[in-house]
């Protein structure tokens, strides 16, 4: 015994089968939110008092940055950079990037390249930060600085796709 299925039929199962599939993206959005923001909370809560470690703050700003909130990842960042004593080179360069990165997002590139060049001087084959400098570069109209850099990055990882990809865009010829 075959059930046949009309036209409408078909039609309302797409429809609801596409309702469903609607919904479960986004519960798992509202979900990532809550979670999001209940990190954001904790992280506040953590990094309140003068007690609070560069780690914190700098998780705090890197949260802040993934809800782009930048002036106050900005503002984080800087109590994180200003509480560093005895961390490792690499947590500089980490905060320093992040910092940057928060400028950047504002449009202060002129201000975030003083701090991607922190980070490469905290650690020098920094693939992320020779990146992001070189991208602040070429907002500065530096396509030649940026260009090099670029460079740097693929001699650091071949497969670096960011480098390729904006190497081929300043000039395709360069990209070999």
């Amino acid at each position: 015994m075959a059930i046949e299925i009309t036209l409408p039929q078909a039609y309302l199962l797409g429809l609801i089968g596409l309702l469903g599939v609607i919904a479960v993206v986004v519960g798992r959005q509202v979900w990532r939110v809550r979670q999001l923001e209940g990190r954001l909370s904790d992280l506040e809560g953590r990094c309140r008092g003068a007690d609070a470690t560069a780690a914190d703050l700098y998780e705090l700003g890197s949260v802040q940055l993934e809800k782009r909130l930048y002036g106050q990842a900005t503002a984080t960042l800087r109590q994180a950079r200003g509480r560093l004593s005895g961390e490792p080179q690499d947590a500089r360069a980490l905060i320093e990037n992040a910092l940057g990165f928060a400028l950047a997002a504002q449009q202060k590139h002129k201000d975030a390249v003083v701090h991607y060049r922190a980070a490469l001087k905290a650690r020098p084959a920094y693939p992320v930060a020779l990146n992001n400098l070189a991208f602040s570069l070429e907002k500065q109209q530096k396509q030649g600085e940026a260009v090099e850099l670029y460079r740097q990055v693929l001699a650091l990882e071949p497969e670096n796709r960011t480098a390729s990809r904006r190497l081929k865009l300043l000039d395709p010829g360069l990209a070999a």
